[in-house]
C-alpha cells in the first residue's frame, strides 16, 4: 500500500521546489497530496484539505521557507497536523528551504534542510526512508563468540582466561593430543572474538597460575611463538567444572583398578567409554597422590603396576 503524504507549503514555493519534490515522491511510490492536483473549481477548500488531505495522511511534509512561515494558512495546516500527530501518530517531516525561523511547535522535530534546490538527492532519500520507516542503519551482526559462549567460572581467572582454558581442554579431549598449537586452535582470535594479543596474554596468565606448561620458540611479535600442554592441575579444574559426570567416572575408574584389577588405561577406557585423555588424567591424578604407580610407553599405553593400600581402603 502506498503511504499517503500531505505536503503543506506556501504557493510561492510551488514552482521553485514543491511541485518537483512532490512529483519525485509519487514516482517513488508515495501518494503525495498536493492541492494543485487534488482540487478542482467548485471544491470545498476546507473539506478537501482537512477531510482528504490531512485526515488520511500517514505523514505530513511541512515545507518551511521565508514565504511559508509568514502564511497564516500554512500555520493553520501546521496546527492541524500537530493535532493529527497526537491523535493517530502521523509523522511530521519538516523540510527547511531557507535560513528561516522554525516555528516553536517544530523545534523538537528533526528537520531536513535543503540548501541547494537543484541538488537534493541525498535529502530526498532520507525523506523517503522516513516516510517508509526504512533506515540505512547497518544490520546487526553476530555477537562476538566470547559474549555468547557458555562457560563456568574457574576462580581467579577472567572470562577470557576461562574460555582459552576451556577451548584448550576440549581440543585435547576431542583430538587425543596433549600438545596445543594456539596458532591452529585460535588463529587470529575469531573463534572466541578476542584479538591475538589478548589470547597471548591469557596463555601467559594461565601459565603463571599453573594451568598450562608453555614451550616457547623464536618468532615475530604477531605470532603466538609457543605451543603448550594443559597441566594436570589445569585439566583437573576443567574436568571438575565442565564434565558433569566426572566424579562418577573417577569412582568407576578406581573401582576397576581395585576390584577388577584393570591394569591399563585402554582397559579402563573400554569399560567406561570415556575419552582416553580423561582416563589418562585420572591416572595422573591418582599417581600424583601416591595412590598408584604408572609406566608409560610410546604407543600411548599407560600401565598400572602398583596400587596403594590407601586407595584400597578408600574404596572399602
Amino acid at each position: 500500500m502506498h503511504p499517503k503524504v500531505f505536503v503543506s507549503h506556501a504557493s510561492e514555493d510551488k514552482g521553485r521546489f514543491v511541485t518537483g519534490f512532490a512529483t519525485k515522491l509519487r514516482e517513488n511510490g508515495v501518494d503525495a497530496w498536493l492541492d494543485k492536483w487534488e482540487m478542482l473549481p467548485g471544491d470545498s477548500l476546507v473539506d478537501k484539505i482537512f477531510e482528504e488531505g490531512l485526515k488520511e495522511a500517514q505523514a505530513v511534509i511541512i515545507v518551511l521557507s521565508n514565504y511559508s512561515i509568514k502564511k497564516p494558512w500554512v500555520r493553520e495546516e501546521l496546527n492541524a497536523s500537530i493535532v493529527s500527530k497526537l491523535s493517530k501518530g502521523t509523522k511530521i517531516i519538516p523540510i527547511v528551504l531557507d535560513d528561516c525561523e522554525v516555528p516553536q511547535s517544530l523545534t523538537s522535530t528533526l528537520w531536513e534542510p535543503i540548501p541547494d534546490l537543484k541538488n537534493y538527492e541525498q535529502n530526498f532519500k532520507r525523506v523517503l526512508s522516513s516516510i517508509f520507516g526504512a533506515t540505512d542503519k547497518p544490520a546487526l551482526g553476530k555477537a562476538p563468540a566470547h559474549t555468547t559462549s557458555v562457560y563456568h567460572e574457574i576462580g581467579g581467572l577472567t572470562k577470557a582466561d576461562n574460555l582459552v582454558l576451556k577451548e584448550s581442554c576440549e581440543y585435547i579431549i576431542q583430538n587425543d593430543d596433549i600438545m596445543v598449537s594456539p596458532e591452529s586452535l585460535f588463529g587470529d582470535g575469531d573463534k572466541l572474538g578476542f584479538s591475538r594479543a589478548e589470547i597471548k596474554d591469557c596463555i601467559e596468565v594461565l601459565e603463571q597460575n599453573g594451568y598450562l606448561d608453555v614451550s616457547r620458540y623464536f618468532g615475530s611479535e604477531d605470532d603466538y611463538s609457543c605451543n603448550y600442554r594443559v597441566t594436570t592441575y589445569g585439566l583437573d579444574n576443567f574436568t571438575r567444572t565442565y564434565i558433569p559426570d566426572y566424579s562418577e567416572t573417577l569412582d568407576k575408574a578406581v573401582s576397576l583398578i581395585v576390584n577388577e584389577r584393570s591394569s591399563s588405561n585402554f582397559a579402563i577406557q573400554e569399560k567406561t567409554g570415556k575419552p582416553i585423555v580423561i582416563i589418562n588424567h585420572i591416572l595422573d591424578v591418582l599417581e600424583s597422590n601416591d595412590h598408584v604407580k604408572l609406566s608409560k610407553t610410546l604407543d600411548g599405553a599407560v600401565h598400572i603396576y602398583n596400587v596403594s593400600a590407601s586407595l584400597r581402603r578408600a574404596l572399602a
